[in-house]
């Protein structure tokens, strides 16, 4: 992965990335969603000490009641 990646379709499009999800057995589309999701969320809350992103065990928890692991 390069300094250069700005947006988030190129570092899906990424190599490496692409490798690291297939074997993780993430979905581009379940990911890009989440990630949706947490900005929309940011965006209507104006709360300055609320987190943007759950931490990432918080994230692996719900992606597998959602059945975005297997």
């Amino acid at each position: 992965m390069s300094e250069s990646i700005n947006t988030l379709d190129e570092l899906l499009n990424d190599p490496m990335i692409q490798l690291v999800m297939e074997r993780d057995r993430v979905r581009p589309a379940e990911l890009r969603m989440l990630l949706e999701k947490a900005r929309d969320r940011a965006a209507d809350d104006s709360r300055i000490d609320q987190p943007v992103l759950p931490p990432a065990h918080v994230v692996a928890r719900s992606c597998l009641k959602q059945w975005l692991y297997r």
